[in-house]
């Protein structure tokens, strides 16, 4: 099954197991990403609804493009400017092209693992008090005390 989809103003047919470099997304290396702007699904020759269809994929890198150097010249002007630049863009690996049902299950896994992590050091930090303020020095209350009354 393949699939046409949008991501960064850009448009990518892509299969499960093809690897592209996309316009840079959010996420670490090795984090799955679900990619739902779908513009066309397939199977072979026939075009499938794209309702409900999801492409997950994983993230291999962040990285960034080759440079690219922009010279402006302008002649007999003793005008010159040098500039370089490197997109950065997020190197993905389709996992699967497919319905959102598949995909949600191991998302709620995941979110549920990380939720009961999350509790754990929450529980931990709960019985730990702030430190007692200590009490002004009366040289302190005695210029303050001053100060208020001028």
């Amino acid at each position: 099954m393949f699939a046409i989809v949008r991501t960064g103003g850009k448009q990518y047919r892509v299969a499960a197991g093809d690897k592209i470099a996309v316009e840079k997304l959010a996420g670490e290396a090795g984090d799955v990403i679900a990619l739902n702007d779908v513009l066309l699904a397939g199977d072979g020759g026939e075009v499938k609804d794209v309702a409900g269809v999801v492409v997950s994929a994983e993230i291999i890198a962040q990285a960034k493009a080759e440079k690219v150097v922009i010279f402006k010249k302008k002649r007999r002007h003793n005008y010159r400017r040098k500039l370089g630049h490197r997109q950065q863009h997020t190197i993905l690996r389709i996992v699967a092209v497919g319905e959102e049902a598949k995909k949600a299950a191991p998302k709620k896994a995941a979110a549920a693992k990380t939720e009961a992590a999350a509790e754990t050091p929450a529980a931990e930090a709960a019985p730990k008090k702030a430190p007692a303020k200590k009490a002004a020095t009366k040289k302190a209350a005695d210029t303050d005390s001053s100060a208020d009354n001028a």
